[in-house]
């Protein structure tokens, strides 16, 4: 797998715990931020495009139905 490298800067909170968890593994601690980027970057992703989504509807810019509509559509009506 490529790699490459991205420094960002962390609360003191959180680089304190982050610091603590790895001494307490001997695990580096660039393992645990890929870990929890793994973890979360779907949620965020997801959490995003459902936003994207609300502002294009708010733009008009998302194609719409009524609901009876759909139901027309789904044949759940005559």
């Amino acid at each position: 797998m490529s790699t490459s490298l991205s420094t960002r800067r962390l609360p003191s909170d959180l680089a304190t715990r982050l610091a603590k968890l790895s001494a307490s593994t001997r695990r580096p601690k660039a393992t645990y931020i890929r870990e929890a980027l793994e973890h979360e970057i779907d949620r965020i992703e997801w959490e995003q495009g459902i936003l994207k989504q609300s502002e294009d509807y708010r733009a008009g810019r998302l194609h719409t139905i009524t609901q009876d509509e759909m139901e027309k559509s789904l044949g759940l009506v005559s």
